[in-house]
């Protein structure tokens, strides 16, 4: 089985902010990451006819480099990361992602637009993408 590939603006404070939370309850490792600034997150957005300079977007590449790869975008790679997440509070992530289902795509994807245009106002933005730890360093496709 292949890793879940996480696809994230490497500048973006809230971004980061995400990369680290998925990090610190991703006990089993399943996830991967790659900023989409990055020529990997180039190549898989090219596949599926979209743009890496469009930023405004999270994504999840499941099945990555296999027939049979889907691309998730925004609040559906959110749900798909909530749902797959282990630790403790597992059954809490699970079901605020099942629960997030139920609230029909338009809406979601319209708070994760407003959340998306402010966030760099209200999180701030990096001038590089900040390195992962020696310990998460493995988990990074793009460096």
């Amino acid at each position: 089985m292949s890793h879940p590939i996480l696809l994230y603006d490497g500048v973006c404070g809230l971004c980061n902010g995400f990369v680290q939370f998925v990090l610190r309850r991703d006990a089993a490792g399943m996830f991967r990451f790659a900023a989409l600034q990055s020529p990997l997150a180039a190549r898989i957005l090219a596949r599926h006819g979209l743009d890496a300079r469009d930023l405004d977007s999270l994504y999840v590449v499941v099945n990555p480099e296999q027939a049979d790869e889907i691309l998730l975008p925004r609040s559906d790679a959110v749900i798909c990361i909530l749902q797959r997440l282990g630790g403790a509070t597992r059954k809490f992530w699970r079901l605020t992602g099942f629960l997030l289902q139920l609230v029909p795509r338009a809406i979601r994807d319209w708070g994760y637009g407003v959340a998306a245009r402010r966030r760099y106002r209200v999180f701030g933005r990096y001038d590089v993408c900040p390195l992962p730890t020696e310990e998460t360093r493995r988990r990074f496709l793009d460096l």
